[in-house]
């Protein structure tokens, strides 16, 4: 298995707007910006007075043509060893 690096620039409260660089031995990958999904969600308490955000996985939304399939599993355990999880309700 060739060695994969993960290179994430989202942060707060834009973590998943950031650019993804993936590296998988000497091959790189752009997936561009606002490539990955939070498995979070925003919700509000029943009177409306509260909001709250739930973390989750990420999951990718666009692969980079021509990215390896059997690689896929591997990176996106990366990812989400590697980029903090949460969901900022910046998209709300």
């Amino acid at each position: 298995m060739k060695e994969i690096k993960i290179q994430y620039d989202g942060d707060y409260p834009n973590l998943c707007s950031g650019h993804l660089i993936v590296t998988i031995g000497e091959d790189i990958y752009d997936f561009g910006s606002h490539c990955i999904s939070s498995g979070g969600g925003i919700w509000f308490s029943a009177d409306y007075g509260e909001e709250h955000a739930d973390e989750g996985a990420w999951s990718v939304s666009n692969w980079p043509k021509g990215f390896p399939e059997e690689y896929k599993e591997f990176v996106l355990d990366k990812i989400n060893d590697e980029i903090p999880h949460g969901c900022c309700g910046g998209c709300i």
